[in-house]
């Protein structure tokens, strides 16, 4: 008869087996990409083992504004070797309905000089596939509105999901950043 200790490890190890069988969660992102939105592609592997932020992101939302902090964070974090990805989507509210140069123009007006990609689904069936992943790494954070930051940690894999509420600069999403520059990839 098996322990209680013995059946979790057996348990967790099934659970593992089943996601590799499923090739879900227990591969990394970095065989995504993202097509940029000027052309061009974003081939996240290029970024391995740096920590990478993935936002969603909409012209006419309320929470635009973010467009700011998320540039302040890159102008600090990406000297150090953060990535970050706006990912354009109309997915909540309508609220990204432009295409490339109306797109443009908002990040510019918030003076933003990070990777933007082309306009995705982030949700449902047809959604990019870096958002499925997502999903299947952490179900119960999946994007609810738009600004919804995901940081992929060094090893590939989701280190921390962030809700739209929560800003590019609070204390959350830099502390977790930090964490994963004094991590070792794995």
């Amino acid at each position: 008869m098996l322990d209680r200790r013995s059946f979790v490890a057996l348990s967790a190890a099934g659970f593992a087996n089943a996601a590799l069988a499923q090739g879900v969660s227990a591969r990394t992102c970095y065989t995504m990409s993202f097509e940029k939105l000027t052309g061009g592609e974003i081939r996240l592997g290029d970024y391995a083992g740096r920590p990478i932020l993935v936002v969603n992101t909409a012209s006419l939302c309320g929470f635009t504004p973010q467009y700011a902090g998320l540039q302040a964070l890159w102008s600090t974090l990406g000297p150090r070797g953060l990535t970050l990805i706006g990912v354009p989507s109309n997915d909540f509210g309508g609220q990204e309905p432009g295409g490339v140069e109306e797109i443009t123009h908002t990040a510019q007006s918030f003076g933003v000089d990070f990777m933007l990609a082309a306009k995705v689904r982030v949700t449902g069936p047809d959604a990019h596939p870096f958002y499925r992943w997502a999903a299947a790494e952490k179900p119960r954070e999946t994007p609810k509105w738009n600004f919804h930051k995901y940081l992929v940690g060094r090893d590939g894999h989701l280190a921390a999901s962030f809700s739209t509420e929560i800003t590019p600069l609070d204390t959350r999403v830099v502390a977790a950043i930090e964490r994963e520059f004094r991590s070792v990839a794995g």
